[in-house]
């Protein structure tokens, strides 16, 4: 592995500062979106632009800028006072933050809505399968019999807090069902790796392929839901057993660079920020919170270098693959184009961040 470099307190938070303030006028420049929603411009209602605030209020009560909590509160104003688009699986992602802030705020508008779309998650969003999974819905496009990694994150996540906010436990044991009921379809025994996607039409999993950025869901996604759901000792160690074979696989896997490829299991695919920097803060905090063994330390460092790496002078995180719907072959993830993306902007904060907890306050630097 090659050596770290450390990082000191003060080039942390500059750089927090420079990807979140790129992040609030992010826009598409140049790209042809063929979806209903675009998936770039940070003023629009969809998954990539959840996963953005979702990092942005880490950056809040990291910080505890007022200047944070009132971009994020004009921001949902906006697009509350634009008109919410269609209820599915992707355009929950937005209510992971505004749940947050409905408990921070006490608004009534924000609770109101958090508790219109966590009520059709439980009894409006499609489910499929024997086992009435969470059908992957998205603008469009009903994906019938589709059932994705991603969904765990813009989804169950929002599921889960929505229970503790309102009292409801019956949400919060069904979001735990959710990650069952995903980890059985998605988990790739031999390898450790999940799978993008399951079809219960076909009863297969599409182009059983081990994606950077859908990995990285159940990564970053799985230690902050252990921090959301209250969880009984054995299921909580399941998911965290599941972690632990799935990050073992992910570090054989690490490039020199500290980042990781498209399609993990693949050397000829393009090396992907996104991913890396979610992989890097589930492995970071894991480790902080006893979850992953301390020598693992080392590789959640060395993707907090690769990611640091791929930062231009704009803030802006390059690298970062576009919105990518399930394949069938390792050949179309490779071809999905790089674009800055909200939700590369949100996952290196969420890296940066998680960083700062590490750093040792006698020398100021990371180790």
């Amino acid at each position: 592995m090659p050596q770290q470099t450390a990082i000191n307190k003060q080039q942390l938070l500059s750089a927090i500062k420079k990807v979140s303030e790129a992040m609030k006028t992010l826009k598409n420049s140049s790209m042809n979106e063929q979806y209903p929603i675009g998936l770039i411009d940070i003023d629009l209602w969809e998954w990539p632009q959840g996963v953005g605030l979702y990092g942005m209020y880490q950056y809040f009560e990291a910080t505890a800028d007022p200047d944070v909590l009132q971009y994020l509160i004009s921001w949902y104003d906006r697009r509350i006072a634009a008109g919410l688009p269609e209820r599915n699986v992707n355009t929950c992602s937005p209510l992971i933050t505004l749940v947050s802030l409905a408990e921070k705020t006490d608004n009534p508008e924000y609770r109101h809505i958090c508790k219109e779309w966590s009520e059709w998650v439980m009894n409006g969003l499609i489910r499929t399968g024997e086992d009435r999974a969470f059908q992957h819905m998205i603008t469009g496009d009903a994906n019938d019999g589709q059932i994705l990694i991603d969904t765990l994150f813009m989804t169950v996540m929002f599921l889960a807090k929505a229970g503790n906010y309102f009292e409801k436990p019956e949400y919060v044991e069904e979001a735990k069902r959710q990650y069952l009921l995903h980890i059985k379809y998605l988990y790739n025994k031999k390898s450790g790796l999940f799978y993008h996607g399951w079809d219960y039409n076909g009863k297969h999993n599409y182009g059983a392929v081990h994606w950077g950025r859908g990995n990285a869901w159940y990564t970053c996604g799985a230690v902050d839901f252990l921090d959301t759901a209250a969880m009984e000792p054995g299921l909580k160690e399941y998911l965290l057993d599941t972690l632990r074979c799935q990050v073992l696989a992910l570090v054989e896997l690490q490039h020199e660079s500290g980042l990781w490829h498209t399609v993990l299991d693949d050397p000829s695919s393009y090396l992907e920020a996104s991913a890396s920097a979610a992989i890097g803060y589930g492995i970071l905090k894991g480790v902080r919170l006893g979850y992953l063994p301390a020598e693992l330390k080392n590789n959640g460092m060395l993707a907090l270098q690769g990611v640091l790496a791929q930062i231009n002078e704009d803030g802006v995180v390059q690298q970062v693959s576009y919105g990518t719907p399930v394949g069938y072959d390792a050949q179309f993830y490779k071809d999905i184009p790089i674009s800055p993306m909200t939700y590369g902007q949100s996952m290196t904060q969420l890296l940066l961040i998680e960083a700062l907890k590490h750093v040792d306050e006698q020398q100021n630097t990371y180790r």
